[in-house]
Formats: C-alpha cells, structure tokens, sequence
C-alpha cells in the first residue's frame, strides 16, 4: 500500500512525494490485493415474511382507516408484557442513541441470565454446579507399553551381559488413581500401580516380573485453608490459581451470586411492569384529552359558522375581525386535536394517542399495527388512599429489591473476610499414606508347572493381597511467607470493601426513604389537585355558559366566549391530567416500597425442587415443629387507622377553595358532571367512562 502527500503551496504550485519504486519478489495476486484491506459485506440472512404483523405499515394521522378498537384492561397489558418478552424492556431505552438491546445486547437483562450465572465455570464467575465440581472424585488412569534394545560395554552395569552384547528389555505401566477433596481441607486418595519388566539379563529369579503396589493416601490441612466454612466459602485450598485467593469461588459465594442475579431480573421486570402501567394510564389521558380537544374543536367550529351566518345576514358581530378571530380559533383547537391524536413519540411535545400506543405495544410485545387500536378499559381509582408511613417504610427497607441486592452482598463480603482471616495463617499439612507392595512372575493365575505350590512368588495378585510387604508414611509439611504480607493485605482489603457496602446500605436505605416520602407527597398533593380541578372544571363550564347566553343577547363579545372556551378545556384536560398522575403515583408508591410485582399477582420462581431440597424443607417443617415455644413477647400490632372520607370542605386543609353555596357533588349529574341540587359533598369522586371518540375519525 503506497501513501502520496500533497501540499498545496501559497504560490499555486503543489509536489509531491510519489517516487518509482522497485520490489523484490513477485506481485500479490491483484484479486487478493484489492480486497485485503476492504470490510466483508454482512452475509444475507433469512428475509422477513412481508405478510407478518411485525412489518405492517405503522398507524398514522393522514391514514383514516376505521381500525378495530380492542378494549384492553390493565392486567390484561402487564400479562402481555410478561409472556411476549424473553429481554426485559423499558421505555427510557426507546428511541435513545444508549439503547442497550442494540448497543450491547449482551448486557441486556433476560430470563436467561441466572441460568447462565448459575452454570457459569470461569474463574471469578463460577456458578454453584462448577463450584461443586472442586469436590468431584477424580478418576485418571494411565497404561504404557515400552521396547528396548542397548547393545552393553560393561558386563557389570549391564548386569552379566558379556561386552558387545545386546540388553533387550520389555515393559509395562499401568497406573489408576481416585483422588477426593474434602470440604474440610482433607484429600483422601487410592492409586494402584503395576509395571512389567522383561529382559534378557542373566541372574534374575524370573526373566519376567511384575512388581507394583495399592497405596491409601490422607492429607490434611490444619491452619490456612482447614474448616468446612472455608471449604465452602472459597473452595478448596489446592484448586485456587497461584497468587489469587480465590475468595469468591466456593459454593456459598456461587449460590450468593446467583441469588443476585435474580435480583436483577426481578427488578429489570418490576421496572418493565411499572412502564407498562404508567403507559396505560398515560393512554387512558390521551384518549381524554383528545375528546376534550375534539369538543372544542366542534365548538370552535359551530361558533365560526354562526359568526358567518351573522355576517351573511348582516347582523352585529359578523364582521371580518369577528371571522377571522373565529376561524384563528378553530384551526387553533384543530390542531391541538391533530397533535393529541398523532404527537410521535420521543420527538418533543405532547404525546398524542398514537405515540403513547405505539410504546405500550413496544413493552406488550406488540407489533406496530395488528389492525387493532388499544383503548385502556379499566377506569382510574378516585379513592383517597391514606397509607400508613411506618408500615410502607419498613415494608421498603424489607422488601426494595436494590436493598434486598445489597444486603446479599454484604453477606458475601463477610464470608469472604473469614475466608481471607482464614488464609492469614501459615499453611501446616498433615500427610499420611500406607502402601501394599506386591510381586510376581504372572500378574494372575495359578503357578507355573514345577513350582512349588506355596511358592507365593509367582503370583502377583496374591502376594500382593497376603499383605507381608507394605510400607507407610506419616509427616507434616509447613509454609510460611514471612510476614504474610499479602495475606493481611487482602484480609484488610476485603474489610474496607465490607465498610463500604455496609455505608452504601445505610445510604441506599436514606434514598429509599427520601423516595417514599416523595411519594407520599405526590400522593396527597395531586388527591387535593384532583379535586381542585374539578371544582376549577365546572366552574369554567358554567362561566362558558352564561358567556355564551351573554354573546347571544349581544351583551359580550366574541373574545370572550373564546376565552372562556379555551379555559373550559384546558380545565378538563387540568382534571383528567391530575387523576391519572394521581393514579401513577399509586403505583409510584407500590415500586418504591418494593411490592409492585406482589400487588399484581407477578410472582418469580426457579425451577421444581428436587428430592434433596425437598427432604430438606421437610427437616425444616419437622424442626419448627417440634421447636421450643418461645419466650412471650408483647406483640408489636399497629392497626391503620380507620379510613374516613376526607370531604371537599374548607376544613379539610389549610388554604382550601371556598365552598360555595351550592355543593358539588362529585357523582355524574343528569347532563354529565354539573350542579348538584344540594346536600352534602360526596365522599368519593365518580368519573365517567373513557369517552368512545374514535381516534380515525374527524368528526
């Protein structure tokens, strides 16, 4: 490859630095030349099938198609999101340049990562199967067979083999061992050996020999790496990698990490049920808000054409300002209905009915368009709901997943600390082995003909058995690095890494406080907003109408019906708004104390238990049966308080709304919410169904 330079001088003029070169040996191919440095075109894969939903063309405001509404209720969504998606999503990923699953889908959370954590076998991420695999007897096994033929210079050295003659020597290996690591730090082992000898040197007592032994092995450790708990904690001291502990590689801290992980896929789907909710509320309030723009946009229409008319006829109030005001205002309250209809999402502004449907069939497994468009079916609560703040706090130090996380890991951390306390000690081993020595002309079978019958010598196998050669062994072996520096290192590591998982539970714990009392705000603050729209709601509604009666008898003007127009919807979508920011905050409440999955019926659980998981529950059940009664304590019972209806009364809190003469009462009236004849207000507020405006037509 040849690199030119060219520089383009002040003067106009340019050189270069191109020079003939001359090349020892052949060319490249040129085929191979002009693509070794191109990038591979990615290999074609199986196209989509353009008949599948997955590729229909997506819904949008210019196609008016009357597609079919599929009223669809809240858990109806949550159970779509959970049997669709294998890969947990959530709704902040969409349409951002970080978009995990496309980025790095690896890191991306799914049913699949405990398994794979659990069967995990590399250092440093060992699941519990390879973690118990440290403690597999190990069977090895090994069987040679050799010739040789040395021409001999010393008759001595060669064993009687005259000067110039040739040796010639057969022979056999086989070797079989079981070896066993303890989880108290002991290994047992069993090995047999036998090898065979065949040669020509002159006084031997058989030409042919086998000779061999059993030998039972027992080490122990009794200072660094001794006990089960280490055993168990870290693994076997034998299977660590030289200059790394191992800390973490024992069962216990296997099972720890695995528990983590589903941890982690609970809250990615706590998170995922969470968007799903608040998607479908925040579709239910499109579908409103569309309504109320969709009404006054009618409004604004009706009141341009009587403008016209007046001018047709030539009465007050139908001149050009007056029409062209009206007609500003109508194609205003148009386009507000075009963008609650068709506001894409993710692209700034208001959401419309499109965009926020578009992201609940994302998170639903949906595709794009079925032919179907998702109208929410359940009503929002209008219940106050007055939760108990001692309870929810102790429930969200319990049961918040983040928490629940952390405090697994400061188990693991404390384990691991004994395990490094263990270490810091220096390394004594008890070894032991006894051995049965045996040899033989045949490695089986009677003795040859002419031998004497309690010639035991011929037979290998039965001398070998008879027990009359053996051989032990008994000692200890000692190690010690001076100072055991990097020892105490790791053991002062694996402290400060506990004090600070320890800090960080105690400031999660904080966060997760300051998040519940957040939401404890939120809920009262938009229950009172809830109600103070409302009351805002019907007046606007009465103010539009005696306005509009006024502009009939020529006592108002246009701009005032308009205004009062304007302000009546922006009072209705202000209601709606609030009653389902307050029913997010319901939500709100179960996520941040931790039971959202448990509130809807959303339960995870591994697989079946097996035989010794279940004699275990059993032993369990037996104990707590048969246990001893425990001293008396004073029960710790707090009962929530009785719930009374908190009424739109000036007394309710400070700074109320002025009650006015005639009570609302919020319960729909004959013509819709309106006016109460009288009496009391009502406990609880009654909304009426979703309006059944369909969003493909333009009425």
């Amino acid at each position: 490859m040849c690199l030119a330079l060219v520089c383009a001088a002040p003067c106009g003029c340019s050189f270069s630095t191109n020079k003939n070169l001359a090349y020892v040996g052949k060319p490249e191919p040129e085929e191979l030349v002009s693509s070794k440095f191109s990038i591979g075109d990615v290999p074609e894969l199986e196209t989509c099938d353009r008949s599948s939903p997955f590729v229909t063309r997506p819904r949008t405001i210019a196609d008016r198609t009357r597609d079919e509404v599929w009223e669809l209720s809240l858990a109806e969504a949550i159970h779509l999101a959970l049997i669709n998606n294998k890969i947990a999503r959530t709704r902040n990923d969409f349409l951002s340049p970080g978009n995990q699953l496309l980025l790095s889908p690896d890191a991306a959370t799914s049913v699949y990562d405990a398994a794979i954590r659990d069967t995990g076998y590399l250092f440093g991420s060992r699941g519990v199967e390879s973690a118990l695999s440290a403690f597999d007897p190990i069977l090895q096994t090994n069987l040679t067979f050799g010739h040789q033929a040395n021409t001999q210079n010393n008759p001595v050295l060669s064993g009687g083999i005259p000067p110039g003659g040739i040796l010639f020597q057969d022979s056999a290996q086989a070797v079989a061992s079981l070896t066993k690591q303890m989880t108290y730090g002991a290994q047992f082992g069993l090995s047999q050996t036998w090898n065979y000898n065949n040669s020509n040197q002159p006084f031997q007592l058989f030409p042919s020999v086998f000779t061999g032994n059993i030998q039972f092995s027992y080490t122990q450790q009794l200072l660094a790496g001794a006990g089960t708990d280490f055993g168990r904690i870290s693994g076997p001291l034998t299977s660590n990698i030289q200059g790394v502990s191992g800390l973490n590689q024992g069962v216990i801290i296997a099972r720890i990490n695995t528990d983590m992980t589903l941890i982690d896929f609970e809250t990615q789907v706590r998170n995922m049920v969470h968007d799903v909710e608040a998607l479908y509320w925040e579709l239910y309030l499109s579908y409103q808000n569309y309504h109320s723009l969709i009404e006054a946009r009618n409004a604004s229409l009706k009141l341009w054409q009587a403008v016209n008319a007046k001018a047709a006829t030539g009465l007050p109030g139908g001149g050009g300002a007056e029409e062209a005001q009206a007609r500003e205002s109508y194609f205003e309250a148009r386009a507000r209905s075009e963008a609650a209809l068709g506001g894409p999402a993710g692209r700034g502004g208001e959401q419309g009915i499109y965009g926020i449907e578009l992201q609940l069939r994302r998170l639903c497994g949906l595709p794009a368009n079925d032919g179907r468009i998702i109208r929410p079916s359940d009503e929002p609560t209008l219940s106050h709901a007055v939760p108990d703040w001692d309870i929810c706090l102790a429930t969200a130090c319990t049961r918040r997943e983040e928490l629940r996380k952390q405090k697994w890991n400061i188990k693991s951390l404390e384990l691991q600390l004994r395990a490094a306390k263990n270490l810091a000690r220096p390394q004594l081993n008890f070894v032991s082995s006894y051995q049965l020595n045996g040899f033989g002309r045949l490695l089986f079978g009677d003795n040859l003909p002419g031998t004497a019958p309690g010639d035991d010598l011929q037979n290998y196998t039965r001398n070998l058995l008879q027990g009359n050669t053996t051989g032990w062994n008994v000692g200890f072996q000692f190690s010690m690095p001076l100072g055991l520096r990097n020892a105490l290192a790791q053991v002062r590591n694996s402290e400060l890494r506990l004090l600070k998982a320890q800090t960080e539970l105690e400031a999660q714990e904080m966060e997760v406080g300051h998040e519940l009392a957040s939401t404890f705000q939120a809920l009262d603050f938009y229950y009172q907003n809830m109600q103070t729209n409302f009351n805002r709601r019907e007046a606007a509604s009465a103010n539009l109408e005696a306005i509009r009666n006024e502009y009939k008898l020529q006592r108002k003007g246009l701009d005032l019906v308009l205004q009062a127009q304007t302000r009546l919807t922006i009072a209705d979508v202000a209601f709606y708004r609030s009653v389902i920011e307050y029913n997010k905050s319901l939500a709100e409440l179960q996520l941040r104390q931790g039971t959202l999955l448990e509130y809807n019926h959303i339960h995870l659980a591994e697989r079946d238990w097996g035989p010794d998981a279940k004699m275990g529950a059993s032993r369990l059940a037996r104990a707590r049966s048969y246990a001893f009664d425990a001293f008396p304590l004073d029960p710790v019972h707090h009962e929530p308080e009785a719930f009374v209806p908190r009424h739109f009364a000036p007394s309710d809190a400070a700074g109320a709304y002025p009650s006015p003469e005639v009570p609302v009462e919020f319960s729909p009236a004959a013509d819709g919410w309106g006016l109460a004849p009288g009496g009391t207000p009502s406990a609880e507020i009654s909304m009426p169904k979703a309006e059944r405006t369909h969003p493909n037509i333009d009425d």
